[in-house]
């Protein structure tokens, strides 16, 4: 992550700061609700009460910090810092203030409710920073709800820097909850006013309610990465926006780069090929291993700007067959591996084509680095990571395999010790017949109207293909 609070995507806005912003919604006379805040101080309402005027903002302000105190006002979970535990929080507030105070001044009041739950670094520095965060509040009085949720990692390494920081990232989201709900995209860029990306990162933002009927969650999500704020967004099988610490965290996990315009067979029988044999691993046998689906940013952006039908027909062909699709900033494989790293140490598996594994060897792309391509593997295979390789039908007929492929000669131990090391190991168990099948081919033969890129994807993927008219496809006249 940068040293700023990432690029700046929309038209210039007034940038205000931590204490305008809480005077703001304090001076606004349809706000009045609760906070409740567990796990590092009531550093929101904090805020509130400095700025002054909090009498006409504030209904309550609560803290139930004791386990047992906790689930006796909003039920039992199996996690506190969960978002299970933050919409508990949220519900039950926000129905107290509308059920106490709507007779008397429903008319004229926007009621809302914030909530936290966080577990901010300990005594002895050793848990996982983090924490959700949430508003549900009526834009006007009397409307419906809407419902504003993300999780955050805090990334600061002292307790009172993370417990300020959250201050600031909470008010920011009420503000922007109250004045910016029209802008979707300039709310997100506006949770790190008078934050860096240096102290916190947002990997998650969900919208729901009357005001955010025409937002796309996946979109959102997206905007995270693209504005640094994340460094990659998770979509489910059925689009859901997915928080990557839950679906990885102490699994196994198997992930297959591409662009996937289309899907195509190959790239379903390279998952399925590495996904049989990463499970067959000692280490492995007997644990489900999560698959992902992982594009880079940089395959979405075109002159600086999301593609969005692009993005969108992609993720969509992917749920088609029911796969976890992750959108992430590292184009760096060794950036990548650090990344789902985060969450397991469980083994992790890549699987890529014989002419992705010569990308992999160009030094080129570690031109950033001191230590060139030897402290970019020293990243990479540092855990316990391993790579799968799907082989090339080359023009002339022949496989080029993890086996047999040629590397240049400066390269050529390097390559042989991580073979026989095992971090580089070829597939043996894929589909020949599938082997002439390329995207380009596949995208070329759609624009061209020529039926025959129907074999080369799966039935569901060709059908939606057809049906949504993705990527040029067109009625043959």
């Amino acid at each position: 992550m940068g040293a700023t609070s990432g690029t700046n995507l929309t038209p210039e806005r007034p940038r205000l700061s931590t204490h305008q912003k809480a005077l703001s919604v304090n001076l606004d006379p349809l706000r009045y609700g609760t906070f409740a805040e567990i796990g590092a101080g009531q550093e929101v309402a904090r805020w509130f009460f400095k700025v002054g005027a909090a009498a006409g903002t504030i209904s309550k302000s609560i803290s139930a910090y004791d386990m047992t105190v906790s689930d006796a006002i909003y039920g039992k979970c199996k996690r506190y810092v969960s978002r299970e535990r933050l919409e508990r929080m949220l519900d039950y507030e926000h129905s107290l203030n509308v059920e106490r105070l709507g007779v008397s001044r429903g008319d004229a009041t926007a009621f809302f409710t914030f909530a936290d739950t966080v577990s901010a670094m300990n005594y002895k520095g050793t848990n996982e920073c983090h924490g959700w965060m949430g508003v549900k509040y009526q834009a006007f009085p009397g409307d419906a709800d809407n419902t504003i949720i993300i999780h955050m990692r805090m990334l600061d390494k002292e307790n009172p820097l993370q417990q300020e920081a959250l201050g600031i990232l909470g008010v920011n989201l009420l503000y922007a909850a109250f004045f910016l709900h029209h802008t979707p995209d300039v709310m997100i860029e506006s949770l790190l006013d008078n934050l860096t990306t240096d102290r916190i990162e947002i990997d998650m933002i969900d919208f729901s309610g009357i005001e955010f009927r025409r937002v796309d969650n996946r979109v959102m999500s997206l905007k995270l990465v693209q504005l640094g704020l994340s460094g990659a967004a998770m979509f489910g099988p059925k689009g859901e926006v997915l928080l990557p610490a839950e679906v990885l965290r102490k699994r196994p996990i198997l992930v297959e780069r591409g662009s996937f315009r289309p899907v195509t067979k190959v790239n379903i029988d390279m998952i399925e090929s590495a996904h049989t044999q990463f499970s067959e691993e000692p280490e492995v046998q007997g644990k489900e291993v999560v698959e992902l689906m992982e594009i880079t940013m940089r395959n979405l952006l075109s002159d600086g700007n999301i593609d969005l039908r692009d993005f969108l027909a992609r993720a969509d062909l992917l749920s088609t067959v029911g796969k976890t699709v992750l959108i992430s900033d590292y184009f760096e494989y060794y950036r990548l591996a650090a990344y789902l790293g985060r969450y397991t140490n469980e083994p992790i598996a890549v699987t890529m084509g014989a002419q992705s594994l010569r990308d992999l060897f160009t030094e080129q792309y570690y031109q950033g680095l001191e230590g060139g391509i030897l402290e970019a593997f020293g990243r990479l295979f540092t855990r316990d990571l391993r790579v799968y390789v799907y082989p090339l039908l080359e023009p002339s007929g022949e496989l080029t395999t993890a086996e047999n492929i040629s590397m240049p000669d400066e390269l050529g131990n390097l390559y042989r010790h991580l073979m026989e090391r095992g971090r580089i190991r070829g597939l043996n168990n894929f589909h020949r017949d599938f082997l002439h099948i390329f995207s380009r081919d596949v995208l070329r033969r759609i624009k061209d109207q020529d039926p025959a890129w129907e074999t080369m994807v799966p039935p569901e993927i060709a059908e939606v293909i057809k049906k949504r008219r993705f990527f040029g496809w067109r009625e043959k006249t």
